[in-house]
């Protein structure tokens, strides 16, 4: 039996079965739907989107692909070290990224700066934030330096150059290695206004180191670093795997790993052969070098013959425990830098970021106005900020910048100091801290301690 539609009731049921009871409830239930509705904001309400509406959001760029863009996009350190593995050949971004042995120092070293509880201030005025300071006698525009790195122009074809230059143009210092691939004339002609110190590896042959000194102070670096934990080479695996040679060899494998980096390849084919700028050609391996090089024999009266011989700052580069850092004070130094080489020494040694508070403890015990300098592990600006919290006076950085540069030269290195600075300005305004001398150990707790 077909039922009828009440008149005035179009939408009621018409199928059999269905009864005047379920109209009723359909249509009150219409009725209560929309009364809600003309309820509601009419920021709630569904309508179809207006062109003018849409226009705004669509905002298609055109696809950049450049090195700057690239670079541009770049947020961490972390991000630079993946544009420089696909950018460089395996062997040099091997010896750059690796360390020794089982490479368990440079993890510790990295993962100490995790391992800590950052602890802010609130209702600070931090609207203006400064991260310059002093080291050594002289102004730095951030509390970060570019440590001293071998073969540099190995990594990338602009190397020392790019790294003196993007310092000098940040305001802070460049430390040019013993074993760079720039000599220390070509550095202070490259970056004239820069801060240039050098770094010295004492030889088994005095002579030379003399006059390595002499050159120093004639191209007017103000500060002289003396490297002292390598009295043999360490166990630098990756490198032993890679065959890795100074400078690197033509074979059938590094030809076939150029085949996917054929820039990195271009640019090293196409300028100046790569030389020792302060060593003679050397054909052979890094810890053959180093092991036929090195001193030792080197003790403290070495140190006190350089003490004497050198006019201007001294810093000891390599210290790892208290006694030590006392010691070389003791004799003489302007500075420390509390380091483990990057961990590409000894294995297992001991994590500069945790030795620390000890040795800044020490120091102040015994009055000593030297500098503490802290490398090793450095991936952030917050890492940089807990470093000066818990007593460092100046930070280096050797692979995070190095990942810079072989991510895009001197572009790259000087990203790679743009993202550190910007870190550093975010930390210390969220901690509450406006000047570096406001940071204290208050403001750091190592987790587990």
């Amino acid at each position: 039996m077909t039922q009828t539609v009440p008149p005035g009731n179009p939408e009621a049921p018409t199928t059999p079965g269905a009864t005047a009871a379920d109209s009723g409830a359909s249509a009150s239930g219409h009725e209560a739907e929309a009364a809600a509705g003309r309820g509601l904001p009419a920021a709630l309400k569904r309508r179809v989107p207006k062109y003018a509406d849409l226009a705004p959001l669509m905002q298609f760029k055109k696809p950049e692909f450049s090195r700057a863009a690239r670079l541009r996009r770049a947020s961490t350190i972390w991000d630079l070290r993946d544009m420089a593995k696909r950018r460089t050949p395996q062997a040099p971004f091997d010896y750059t990224d690796g360390a020794a042995e089982a490479e368990i120092s440079l993890r510790r070293a990295r993962q100490a700066f995790l391992d800590i509880e950052l602890r802010p201030g609130v209702l600070r005025d931090v609207s203006s934030i400064d991260l310059s300071t002093d080291i050594l006698g002289g102004p730095s525009r951030l509390p970060v330096g570019i440590a001293p790195t071998g073969f540099t122009r190995m990594m990338q074809s602009e190397g020392e150059y790019a790294g003196s230059q993007a310092a000098a143009a940040a305001g802070i210092p460049y430390t040019l290695s013993t074993m760079g691939t720039a000599s220390l004339e070509d550095v202070a002609a490259a970056a004239p206004t820069g801060r240039n110190w050098f770094q010295l590896y004492l030889w088994t042959d005095r002579d030379r180191s003399l006059e390595l000194i002499q050159r120093a102070a004639a191209a007017g670096n103000d500060t002289l670093m003396v490297t002292v934990d390598t009295a043999v080479a360490g166990a630098r695996l990756r490198d032993v795997r890679n065959g890795m040679t100074i400078p690197p060899a033509l074979t059938l494998k590094t030809v076939l790993d150029a085949s996917y980096r054929p820039a990195w390849w271009f640019n090293f084919l196409t300028h100046e052969p790569l030389t020792f700028a302060s060593l003679s050609r050397y054909a052979g391996t890094v810890a053959d070098l180093i092991n036929s090089m090195f001193d030792p024999t080197l003790t403290y009266a070495d140190l006190d013959w350089l003490r004497e011989t050198w006019k201007g700052k001294l810093v000891v580069k390599g210290i790892q425990t208290v006694d030590d850092a006392r010691k070389v004070v003791d004799h003489g130094a302007d500075g420390i830098v509390l380091s483990n080489h990057g961990g590409r020494q000894l294995d297992r040694a001991p994590i500069p970021f945790h030795l620390l508070p000890e040795v800044s403890a020490a120091l102040q015990a015994d009055r000593s106005e030297a500098a503490i300098i802290l490398d090793t592990g450095i991936m952030s600006g917050a890492d940089i900020i807990a470093a000066l919290a818990l007593g460092a006076d100046f930070t280096l950085i050797g692979r995070a910048y190095l990942y810079g540069l072989m991510a895009g030269g001197r572009a790259g290195v000087d990203r790679a100091l743009q993202i550190l600075e910007k870190d550093m300005e975010r930390t210390m305004a969220l901690l509450g801290v406006s000047r570096i001398a406001d940071l204290t150990p208050e403001h750091v707790r190592l987790l587990g301690t």
